[in-house]
């Protein structure tokens, strides 16, 4: 599968795209600068020992991809996005991002849509947009050499979108738990920034989720 990072770029974006590579995708890391992107994928492929990881612009990275990944900071998609509406349409959209702001008052701060997952979607009308990967770490993604201990926790309108991100989840050695509609991708949401705390009292890098009684 060819799978593209918008966003590609930052840590969690480039952790994805190792593990992705090494389970066997081609990955295209977009970002805004298209030099950074070819000079990441070409770090990458070194570090990840994979041939097929290259770099192009947010807007051609989307257009490559079989499957988007939205791995952009929060406060990006709306910058972002719009210039990838055409390349996204009728694909599966993965939306990754958390609406956390830090430094204030509130860690989680979600948008009037009820999700970065759903902004997406308002973003990306015609896109098939699943909301997962907010509870793995980058820190975890980017250690290849062990297991990732966590479930991946999903949410999308349509089960075929869902189940091909879920075909995802599995070659990354991951437990793939379907929570329902996209309306519940602000709870999901909300976990990732209890594990930001999580880490940051018990100075850990990588805490995540497991769901019992499955």
């Amino acid at each position: 599968m060819r799978v593209a990072v918008v966003g590609g770029t930052g840590d969690f974006g480039l952790a994805l795209a190792q593990r992705l590579a090494e389970a066997g995708d081609h990955v295209v890391i977009g970002s805004r600068d298209a030099e950074r992107a070819k000079a990441k994928a070409a770090e990458l492929r070194d570090v990840a020992h994979a041939i097929p990881i290259v770099g192009h612009t947010n807007a051609e990275a989307a257009a490559l991809g079989d499957v988007v990944v939205v791995a952009l900071p929060w406060g990006g998609p709306g910058a972002t996005l719009p210039e990838t509406r055409q390349a996204c349409r009728n694909k599966v959209v993965v939306s990754a991002v958390v609406p956390l702001t830090f430094g204030g008052p509130r860690l989680f701060t979600p948008p009037p849509a009820g999700s970065a997952a759903e902004e997406v979607q308002a973003l990306l009308p015609e896109a098939r947009v699943v909301a997962a990967f907010h509870h793995i770490a980058a820190h975890e993604l980017a250690d290849a050499e062990y297991p990732i201990e966590c479930d991946l926790l999903i949410c999308g309108q349509e089960a075929a979108a869902k189940e091909t991100v879920t075909q995802l989840g599995r070659s990354l050695g991951l437990r793939v738990i379907d929570v329902g509609a996209l309306s519940n991708a602000g709870p999901l949401e909300g976990i990732t920034a209890v594990l930001a705390t999580i880490n940051r009292r018990y100075k850990l890098k990588n805490s995540g989720i497991k769901i019992t009684g499955l």
